[in-house]
């Protein structure tokens, strides 16, 4: 047996079985029924206009047809109005006509009606047939006549399950298709957001050094030293966006992205801030075997995207690291001096960066604030062993969140 999908869920949430709800005819199913119906209405006038005595037998036809155009709208009502009809003609000797009608219904009761309206139905053509047959009734019917409207109605049922189980399955199919496109859909956009988070931390991150080492180019002690930088950041953003490019087209889902390691993204931000003007204070082993994989690469991200927003923002002054390994946790905290002045050296964005930075540690179940604290602005990163997953995980989560 095959395990049940989300879509065969949701129809159990709406009823445990095919005939704990009531349905409703589709377009096509209505217009065959009401052709259907004008037929045997037809006929039953032109008999009735044309009979010279049984007026009543035909009359008892035409309501129980025109009944069962109720099903279009009801099933409840008109299996009621049907049994009505039924029950008045047992009085009479015309019963012959309704429970043909009865018979026939057997496919609108089993293709619409729920469980319980089932049950009534079929008790109902029971009693109706007990009646007819045991003489109850004026409306005489011999058993063998009587075996053949039951074998109309068996038909007819076995029918209406078949249209049943067809509209179900196919409704199920429609079910399928939109929550395929679904997840497509959010497919899609999950790459779209992953590659503009790419192309925020590496590219973005690049265009913050050549636009800073840009305004230092009029000063002639720093031009050679900002051109160079420059190169170097253009020839990075450039490797950076093809990289990107071959895995956006190439990689199969779920590829590694490779992050780098903490100590490459602190010696990268050290050069970085040199340029800028500040240095930097390591407290910390970069190397302590203590450190696992996955909380690397998500410490070595923090890094780089806060080497961006100090670039931006910072004061003249050290930027300083400090490292804090233990048996249970990794702490690393980065300082940088708050500006001097009301202006920061390039333009303010959107605190994308932040946002990420913190959606990648609180991914992991770490902790991550960033704000002033005396006259330095601080980012901590809290990071407990316990909740990390295993380094492929940490990759694939911590780069494409």
């Amino acid at each position: 047996m095959e395990p049940m999908t989300r879509s065969d869920a949701a129809f159990t949430a709406r009823g445990r079985g095919w005939f704990n709800q009531t349905e409703r005819l589709n377009r096509v199913e209505c217009v065959v029924l009401l052709a259907l119906l004008a037929v045997m209405v037809t006929f039953d006038v032109i008999g009735f206009v044309t009979s010279g005595t049984n007026h009543l037998d035909h009359l008892v036809s035409v309501v129980s047809t025109l009944t069962l155009a109720v099903y279009i709208w009801s099933p409840l009502v008109a299996t009621s109005l049907l049994g009505v009809t039924v029950a008045l003609s047992l009085t009479t000797a015309y019963a012959s006509a309704s429970i043909t009608a009865g018979s026939l219904a057997a496919l609108l009761v089993l293709r619409l009606a729920s469980s319980p309206l089932i049950i009534a139905y079929f008790g109902g053509l029971l009693l109706a047939t007990a009646a007819v047959t045991s003489g109850i009734s004026p409306s005489v019917i011999a058993p063998p006549e009587m075996a053949v409207y039951l074998l109309i109605a068996a038909v007819a049922g076995s029918i209406g399950v078949a249209l049943r189980t067809a509209y179900v399955r196919g409704r199920r199919l429609e079910y399928q298709l939109a929550e395929r496109e679904e997840h497509e859909r959010q497919a899609i956009v999950a790459e779209r957001r992953w590659i503009a988070g790419e192309l925020h931390d590496s590219i973005a991150h690049q265009l913050t050094i050549i636009s800073l080492h840009t305004q230092l180019l009029d000063d002639d002690e720093m031009r050679d030293a900002s051109q160079e930088a420059i190169r170097t950041a253009a020839r990075k953003a450039l490797s950076d966006l093809r990289f990107i490019i071959k895995l956006a087209e190439d990689a199969p889902a779920g590829a590694e992205v490779s992050a780098g390691d903490l100590k490459a993204a602190i010696d990268e931000a050290r050069e970085e801030f040199r340029g800028a003007g500040h240095s930097v204070v390591l407290e910390g082993d970069l190397h302590d075997e203590g450190i696992p994989r996955g909380a690397e690469i998500v410490l070595a991200r923090v890094v780089r995207e806060s080497a961006t927003n100090i670039i931006k923002y910072a004061g003249p002054g050290d930027v300083r690291f400090v490292l804090d390994v233990q048996p249970e946790a990794i702490t690393m905290t980065i300082s940088s001096p708050l500006a001097t002045g009301s202006t920061p050296r390039v333009a303010s964005s959107s605190g994308t960066g932040l946002n990420r930075m913190a959606g990648r540690v609180l991914g992991v179940s770490g902790e991550f604030s960033a704000g002033p604290v005396g006259n330095e602005w601080q980012v901590r990163t809290y990071l407990p062993l316990g909740s990390l997953p295993n380094s492929h995980e940490t990759r694939v989560a911590g780069i494409g969140a």
